[in-house]
This record gives structure tokens, sequence and C-alpha cells, in this order.
């Protein structure tokens, strides 16, 4: 007669350990993170027709630069960005147009007369001041317009990057379907 010793581990009953029921759990999150993923969810989203085209018009205003004009062409040349909104990656957007902001001076006269003029410090010293257009996806929501799984309005910083530069703006216009 075989003592219980004896027995193959096969033959014994499995008893789950804490260590093995917090493995399953550690699956069933993950493979619930899968499914319920941002980029999944906006596969989703597309397919069924829930995003339609976004223009957000980003502002980035007094960024030191060597040559500002190179960097808006090579930008327009470059055709896309990437985005990050709230610190979080939204991935590449295309660039409709890059418009380059001209600073100006304002003066009150003894008068009290108001004369304005082009500041020429900007092209001396070689500052950054331009109007990203961007092309993405994204739908209009109860708390505004979501862009990259992020809820953006008009005053949002957010940092967009090329291959040469990478700079913070503000977003200063949003227009849901494109136009």
């Amino acid at each position: 007669m075989a003592s219980e010793s004896d027995q193959s581990p096969a033959a014994k009953g499995r008893s789950w350990s804490l260590v093995d029921i917090g493995a399953g759990v550690a699956v069933l999150l993950a493979a619930a993170g899968v499914i319920w993923s941002p980029k999944l969810s906006g596969a989703v989203a597309q397919a069924t027709g829930g995003l339609t085209p976004v223009t957000v018009l980003v502002d980035v205003r007094g960024v030191p630069v060597a040559d500002p004009r190179a960097l808006i062409q090579a930008a327009q040349e470059e055709g896309k960005v990437a985005i990050v909104i709230r610190n979080q990656p939204h991935g590449s957007v295309a660039i409709k147009q890059v418009l380059p902001l001209q600073r100006r001076l304002v003066a009150v006269q003894p008068n009290g007369s108001v004369v304005t003029a082009l500041d020429p410090n900007q092209a001396i010293l070689g500052s950054l001041d331009a109007r990203f257009v961007l092309q993405g996806q994204g739908r209009k929501s109860a708390g505004g317009v979501v862009f990259g799984n992020q809820t953006i309005k008009i005053g949002a910083p957010v940092e967009i990057e090329g291959e040469q530069f990478r700079v913070g703006g503000t977003v200063s216009g949003l227009q849901v379907g494109g136009g």
C-alpha cells in the first residue's frame, strides 16, 4: 500500500495559493487593459464613424530660435508633428499650415491716442512666434473636444514636436468637422 508521500504531485488535489490567485487577477487586469486601451477605443470610434476631422490651432510664442523662418519651413515640409496634451502623448497629427505671427508694440501718446508698430526686436533676437494649424481626428463631447483621448479647450497647454524641434504652445482655436 502506497503512503501519501509516495503519490505523484499530479495525483494530489491542487490547492490555490494566494500567489496563484494574485497572478490570475494580474492576467485578467492585463487583458482588460488591452481590450479597453485608448488606441483600440480610438480605432473602434473611427470604424463606427464616431471620429470627425478636428482642426486645432496652436500658438507658439517667444521661443528662442536661431532661424525662425527655417524652422517654420522645415515643419511645413515635414507635414506632421507629434502632439503631447497634458503630458500624455497623442501621436502624430498633420500640419495643414504654419503661419508666422508678428508681434506689435503699443504706445500711448501724451494726447491719449494709441500708436502701434511692428516689433523690430523679433527679427533681431530670433524668436519663434507662429500659429500651427493641425488636423487630426476627434469628437465633440459635453466637456469640449476630445482629441487624442484628452479633452482640449482653447487655452490648454500642449507640446508639439518635429524632427528638429520641441516647443510648448497654447490651443488658440478648435473647429470640429475640418473646415
